[in-house]
């Protein structure tokens, strides 16, 4: 092999790797988006008070409260969390439409503290200003409390403190 035919086959070997990344990410931002929309349209009432409130897409909306619902998840026993999720209608389509948050990068002061780094991280990811998780909180809660009780929205209260 001259040369010349290694360097077209290298070339050639470059630009399939990129067009196979490229493919792979985009492939990725569709389903994040197709999994947003199936989320907004099992919960229409939250996910619409939610855009509301922040002032976001519904497909924003959906992947921010699937973002909190899995932070809520991961702090409260399984018994629990169903009871919160009894309380919401496309709770899966919610936990499916939050985007991808890379635990291992938050410290382990972040986590003891009790900050919500997920969360902004998250709602980062959706184009969404950090702070805007304190004005997101109240309305899942409220709307939790309102479809399954005082005391399913005070477990959720808790779990996202």
């Amino acid at each position: 092999m001259t040369w010349t035919q290694r360097y077209c086959f290298a070339f050639a070997t470059m630009i399939a790797v990129a067009s196979a990344i490229r493919f792979e990410i985009k492939a990725d931002t569709m389903q994040g988006a197709a999994a947003a929309a199936k989320a907004a349209a099992d919960s229409p009432a939250l996910v619409g008070a939610l855009s509301k409130e922040i002032g976001a897409t519904p497909e924003q909306a959906a992947g921010a409260a699937g973002a909190l619902f899995g932070l809520a998840k991961s702090r409260l026993s399984p018994g629990d969390f169903a009871q919160v999720a009894g309380a919401v209608p496309g709770m899966a389509s919610l936990l499916g439409a939050a985007p991808a948050v890379d635990a291992g990068a938050l410290s382990q002061v972040t986590k003891a503290a009790g900050g919500l780094a997920a969360a902004t991280s998250a709602f980062s990811k959706l184009g969404l200003k950090p702070e805007l998780v304190a004005k997101a909180i109240p309305v899942l809660t409220s709307f939790v409390t309102k479809s399954g009780g005082a005391n399913v929205g005070s477990l959720l209260a808790g779990a996202l403190k």
